[in-house]
């Protein structure tokens, strides 16, 4: 029997694939706490949990009419940006998939009423949600990365995390769970852009917006889960990324507005071009995901 051995909301922002010197010269002299933090988080997690498989929910694979699975047996090319070839150009990446997890999440996710597709063409793209953590995270694992549908809704999200419990339970893998993907997440505009660039929060889009981040950040670090499944409603006006279907289905993945893992920060709370950014980590409590 297989078990999700921790989860995180992991900032996959496009400044982490710039050189340092680069990333200095856009936050004021000082270097972004992003990418320490995926060093840490590969050196004193997944180091420490040694998963067998990593679960990507990757928040810039939009589809349509159904989740999407990636189910190769590997994954190896370059990965260019449409969006920002000039901090994301010719990325390598090269990684086993989970062709068999990958399968089981599917079924589950149809048993459960959410269309789930599981794919396994080559040519299927590979987005930079994706590459990015695995630049920083991967050092063997098999990658299975999911799409976030651009037509859910919150519970169809949930019904995706709690299929993806139920495959890892009925496989013999040990998990781990990565929402990649931001916060609020509303850009400057293009002549604005340049004034805001630097880490520091109060580049945030709007103050708004910055408050209902910090406000979710907190309810993370006390595993107060419920609080924030309970108000989306109140979120989604700060046009959180992905509607924030790939926290969603992490969570559910681990029982939902039950689970009462508190959050680590392994980074600090950032902006990115007036998007709000984080890596919040949680491990399996020792009784369990849904201990109290």
């Amino acid at each position: 029997m297989g078990e999700i051995v921790g989860v995180g909301v992991v900032s996959h922002a496009p400044t982490i694939m710039f050189d340092e010197p680069m990333r200095r010269e856009l936050n004021e002299g000082k270097e972004i706490s992003l990418v320490p933090g995926l060093q840490r988080l590969r050196s004193e997690v997944l180091d420490r949990l040694q998963p067998d498989t990593i679960v990507i929910l990757d928040t810039h694979w939009f589809t349509t009419v159904e989740h999407v699975v990636s189910a190769q047996e590997h994954r190896e090319g370059k990965m260019t940006s449409s969006e920002l070839p000039r901090g994301m150009k010719q990325v390598p990446y090269s990684y086993p998939g989970d062709p068999e997890l990958a399968r089981l999440i599917a079924k589950h996710g149809n048993n459960l009423g959410t269309p789930t597709h599981a794919e396994d063409d080559p040519y299927l793209p590979v987005y930079y949600a994706t590459v990015n953590l695995v630049t920083y995270l991967h050092q063997g694992e098999r990658v299975v990365s999911i799409s976030i549908v651009q037509t859910g809704d919150d519970d169809d999200f949930l019904t995706l995390g709690k299929a993806i419990g139920q495959a890892v339970e009925e496989s013999d893998r040990r998990a781990v769970i990565l929402a990649s993907g931001g916060m609020s997440h509303t850009f400057h505009r293009l002549k604005e852009l340049p004034k805001h660039e630097a880490s520091d929060p109060s580049h945030i889009i709007t103050p708004e917006a910055r408050a209902a981040d910090e406000e979710r950040i907190a309810w993370m670090q006390a595993g107060d889960h419920a609080r924030i499944v309970d108000e989306m409603d109140a979120y989604h006006p700060h046009n959180p990324e992905g509607g924030f279907g790939h926290y969603l289905a992490m969570i559910a993945a681990v029982g939902g507005r039950d689970c009462t893992a508190p959050g680590e920060m392994f980074s600090d709370y950032e902006n990115a071009t007036g998007t709000g950014q984080v890596h919040v980590w949680f491990d399996r409590p020792e009784g369990g995901w849904t201990a109290r």
